[in-house]
């Protein structure tokens, strides 16, 4: 059965008129109400983002989803994503070991290399070697998941000698996913390795990413994994609400402003109505809209992926936490059941 479940990256609310950027102290206390209510409504899963800079309120997904952890019972905790390449594949494993502890065996790690580049410079690393550090932390992580005991050696930190790695994961043993983007090594990688993947699907038309998929599977099954523990999922930004019409004009301009914030940096053009409009339609990349249009959606990308996860990235530009709540029950209560029906 598919898997439903948000993203968030802890975007903070910036006042369009003043600059004035959300407190954090407070969007980190709506974030906890908004999981427990996810938790609630029967949502399968959360994943929290790692980001270090002033408009995001989350540099560390662990802590935030140990506080979840005591206030849900059921629903997964994972990073979405931790940026593998400038952490220690060491303190990630026990961070999220530990949540994992906590939670009763509801963790998971969704290893990525990130949206932005800050936590380079910030944790010392050069991004000469951006592709070397995810290898070689990549491997180091699943080794320290695998073996109590490690000996290791690579080329970004000491090497470990008969190390032992505590505390350790539950027995269901901390899952780890790979979050990929476009890029047609890290796809090839994952499926080589049997990691489940989860695609980021957040421009453009959802269709194109068909040859990644297939890609995928095809390094999956020719590296002998066992194809019934096959996963893969999507995350495409998305918003729900009662009236489509109402909350398509209503996160506009939420959505719109986020989109130049991060373009400024990146040299994009003006956000334009029209890539909205085009992102909302059938091929588009959003899923902004009411229960049946979401459905219909969400239904249109699974059967064509056979995808066993959906990721909804909710907060994109931080919209209002009372419509972050209505958005969250009405996946959960209308959306999530009339998905899982359609595809048992």
């Amino acid at each position: 059965m598919l898997e439903l479940g948000i993203g968030m990256f802890g975007d903070l609310q910036i006042d369009p008129k003043t600059g004035q950027i959300q407190s954090t102290q407070q969007r980190l206390q709506e974030i906890i109400e908004e999981i427990k209510l996810m938790d609630e409504v029967g949502l399968d899963f959360f994943g929290m983002g790692e980001h270090h800079r002033a408009d995001y309120a989350v540099a560390s997904p662990e802590i935030v989803l140990a506080a979840a952890a005591t206030v849900t019972k059921n629903i997964k905790l994972g990073s979405a994503v931790s940026v593998i390449s400038s952490t220690d594949p060491v303190k990630l494993y026990q961070d999220f070991a530990t949540v994992d502890l906590i939670s009763g065996g509801r963790a998971e790690i969704m290893a990525g290399r990130g949206s932005f580049i800050e936590s380079f410079p910030l944790f010392g690393y050069d991004l000469k070697d951006y592709s070397e550090l995810f290898e070689e932390k990549l491997d180091l992580l699943l080794r320290i998941k695998k073996n109590e005991t490690i000996n290791w050696t690579g080329k970004f930190r000491k090497s470990l000698i008969n190390q032992e790695i505590h505390p350790r994961a539950t027995e269901k043993g901390l899952p780890i996913w790979i979050a990929v983007g476009g890029t047609t090594s890290s796809v090839i990688r994952a499926g080589k390795l049997g990691l489940p993947v989860m695609f980021a699907i957040i421009g453009g038309a959802w269709e194109q990413f068909t040859p990644l998929f297939e890609m995928y599977k095809q390094a999956y099954e020719d590296n002998g994994h066992d194809m019934t523990k096959f996963q893969v999922g999507v995350h495409m930004h998305a918003f729900f609400g009662e009236d489509s019409k109402a909350v398509a004009e209503k996160y506009y301009p939420i959505y719109g402003a986020q989109m130049n914030r991060i373009g400024a940096s990146r040299g994009w053009p003006p956000y334009q109505k029209s890539q909205y409009d085009f992102g909302r339609s059938a091929h588009g990349h959003l899923i902004v809209g009411d229960a049946n249009e979401s459905i219909d959606k969400i239904l249109a990308v699974q059967e064509a992926f056979g995808l066993t996860r959906f990721s909804a990235h909710t907060d994109v530009g931080s919209p209002d936490h009372k419509d972050m709540m209505k958005a969250i029950e009405i996946y959960g209560t209308k959306i999530a059941p009339k998905v899982r029906e359609a595809t048992k």
